[in-house]
């Protein structure tokens, strides 16, 4: 008969759980403050994605009805009214009237008015758009500091730990100090995706902005002038001389 090898099963006492439960009030506050972090990152990652692609949705929505329309006011009827280049147009369209209905008109070009009426809406809807993006810049910066103090901190109480007890063995170094460097591991697992969520949105709402800004450009023109204005196409390269 073969002599099997019998395999021993180590258990690791070591881990997480082990840490949280010998850790001090420290410890599992600076545990808890990360993954509060780590929550908010993944709420304002869903939010925002959910609120980009509206206006991204809105988007194509203006392109295939808005400028269809014989007027503003009838391609204002063609959008849900909880939309947002919807309220754009009505702003405009309310600056237009105020400017007609009131002596204001004799000091102020409707240029200049229906300008300032887009701006101020544009700008309210970019602020919006920016919205917790600091929030993502500043747990991207200072998790993996956070994270680097609980291992500090654990490291420190291991050293403690084993000078009271006198023995300085491996077994007694390696398990303490490791089962502290998980801090620092958990603040770079906070700190990545907050971090690439920031630069992935902020790529998003660039896009989304030069959509509004060309929408507001066209509005304005067609609530000025009457028409929207066309952008000109880039012409065809000319051919050589001979």
């Amino acid at each position: 008969m073969e002599n099997q090898a019998a395999t021993t099963v180590v258990e690791n006492p070591f881990g997480l759980q082990a840490m949280w439960a010998a850790g001090d009030w420290v410890a599992k506050g600076t545990l808890i403050i990360m993954v509060i972090m780590s929550l908010v990152t993944w709420y304002i990652l869903v939010m925002k994605l959910l609120d980009q692609r509206k206006l991204m949705t809105s988007a194509k929505l203006v392109g295939q009805k808005f400028w269809s329309a014989g007027s503003v006011r009838e391609a204002v009827d063609k959008l849900p009214k909880d939309d947002t280049y919807r309220s754009i147009a009505e702003d405009g369209l309310r600056a237009q009237q105020h400017l007609e209905s009131r002596a204001a008109g004799d000091r102020v070009g409707l240029h200049e008015w229906v300008t300032m009426s887009l701006q101020r809406s544009l700008d309210s809807i970019n602020l919006n758009l920016s919205g917790g993006l600091a929030v993502l810049a500043t747990i991207g910066s200072t998790a993996p500091f956070v994270g680097l103090f609980g291992t500090v901190w654990g490291i420190y109480h291991a050293l403690v730990a084993i000078g009271v007890s006198g023995q300085a063995s491996i077994d007694k170094v390696a398990g303490p100090v490791g089962e502290a460097l998980i801090m620092t591991a958990i603040g770079l697992a906070v700190a990545v995706p907050a971090v690439m969520a920031y630069n992935w949105l902020g790529r998003r709402n660039k896009q989304i902005q030069a959509d509004l800004n060309g929408f507001t450009a066209d509005l304005h023109d067609s609530i000025v002038t009457g028409a929207r204005v066309a952008v000109p196409q880039s012409a065809p390269a000319a051919a050589p001389k001979k």
